[in-house]
């Protein structure tokens, strides 16, 4: 007899809810109440950059699975996978019989997010727009966990490293025209709502991308038009060599960036998980816009 999913999550549900009667009620990033249990022991991690952070802070032994591309730490790539975090297994969720979960508003799925809900299972929804949304996020998980002195001080080290990199930027009257590659084929920048364009801004350069459209793409004819004077160069899909990403400018002689040998090789990871990795990253774009400026002293 084929078996009937809803029927089969729902007996799954009335299983998991007894594990449920000690919780403590917060609101998310969203705004959303979320009923968390005291001390959650069984956290399932719908985004690669909530994985990190939680082990992060010392409490990677909470979860149980991940999503695909959940590859830091290494520990964190051993674990059970609830498929990407945008095509996400309910079935398997429910199966793993977590106490809580974890989500991003941008990124999984909000209906997803609801079934889970429905079923008991409580999810905490992130929704970090900013490099403070980022602390405020760390500062959030740490109370979950039971890590706030952790989180503490990594929002303290995050925060004095703003502060140099903003002193640093502010006394600077030169800033360069960056063009910074997502992907390779086709060209794609990051536009104006991106951390990408945020990072680019604080860091002192002018992002040539900048306009209401996320991710927006790009032809060769419309590079040598904007004749960047740095391009920062990843790809998100993966599947080229350096030598590849670069060989692939070194072709236009005419543009500053290549002229001046400012072509700058960076990984995806770096970039796009909202982290305190993309701290790490502000301030290597500070040293590669500015060069003159030196390393900032740690």
């Amino acid at each position: 007899m084929k078996r009937n999913g809803v029927f089969y999550l729902f007996v799954l549900m009335a299983w998991l809810l007894p594990g449920l009667t000690h919780a403590a009620t917060l609101i998310d990033q969203t705004g959303r109440t979320v009923q968390v249990p005291d001390d959650p022991k069984r956290i399932i991690s719908l985004m690669p950059s909530l994985t990190e952070m939680v082990f992060e802070l010392g409490h990677g032994a909470r979860i149980i699975a991940v999503t695909q591309y959940s590859n830091d730490p290494p520990a964190a790539a051993k674990l059970p996978k609830v498929g990407s975090y945008v095509h996400l297994d309910l079935e398997r969720i429910v199966a793993l019989k977590p106490d809580f979960c974890l989500a991003y508003w941008d990124g999984n799925p909000k209906f997803i997010v609801d079934k889970l809900e429905a079923l008991g299972i409580p999810v905490y929804t992130f929704d970090p727009r900013s490099l403070e949304g980022i602390m405020d996020s760390i500062t959030r998980l740490g109370v979950i966990v039971h890590a706030e002195a952790r989180a503490a001080e990594q929002v303290a080290t995050m925060q004095k490293l703003l502060q140099e990199v903003e002193a640093r930027v502010a006394r600077l009257s030169e800033r360069p025209r960056v063009f910074f590659q997502i992907d390779a084929a086709p060209l794609v920048s990051a536009g104006t709502n991106t951390f990408i364009h945020k990072l680019i801004i604080r860091a002192g350069g002018i992002n040539l991308a900048a306009g209401n459209t996320p991710y927006p793409r790009y032809s060769w004819e419309d590079v040598l038009l904007m004749q960047p004077e740095v391009v920062i160069v990843t790809s998100m899909a993966g599947g080229y060599s350096e030598e590849q990403l670069k060989a692939a400018w070194l072709k236009w002689p005419q543009v500053p960036a290549v002229r001046d040998n400012r072509i700058h090789v960076v990984k995806a990871d770096q970039f796009d998980r909202p982290t305190k990795s993309l701290f790490n990253s502000l301030e290597k774009l500070v040293e590669i816009f500015h060069p003159e400026e030196g390393t900032i002293e740690r």
